[in-house]
């Protein structure tokens, strides 16, 4: 008669409440876009629907944002792919400019 073999239990990790599982958190990266006086606004717009792929209604909100408070933090990312964003948006002739989010 053959004998099945149980899998071995492995016990849950206990988490207590408000504490992460994780130790450090991978620093994210922001791409912010700056003000300048060369580019027109409804070109901006253009750029962010081009480049995020937003909606008018979200691509207006951040370029009025550049334009009124002088930047506008597009998006969080990793390391390359803010890499990749702030190219592009400088491939567009956009001031952008990739910070360490820390927070």
């Amino acid at each position: 008669m053959p004998t099945t073999v149980e899998p071995p239990t492995v016990p849950a990790p206990v988490v207590t409440p408000g504490e992460s599982t994780r130790t450090t958190r991978d620093p994210g990266y922001l791409v912010v876009c700056w003000n300048d006086p060369v580019n027109l606004m409804p070109y901006v717009t253009h750029v962010f629907q081009t480049v995020f792929g937003w909606d008018r209604r979200k691509a207006e909100r951040h370029m009025l944002e550049v334009h009124n408070q002088g930047r506008s933090v597009l998006v969080r990312e990793s390391l390359e792919e803010a890499q990749v964003h702030v190219h592009k948006l400088q491939g567009y002739s956009l001031q952008a400019t990739l910070e360490r989010d820390d927070a």
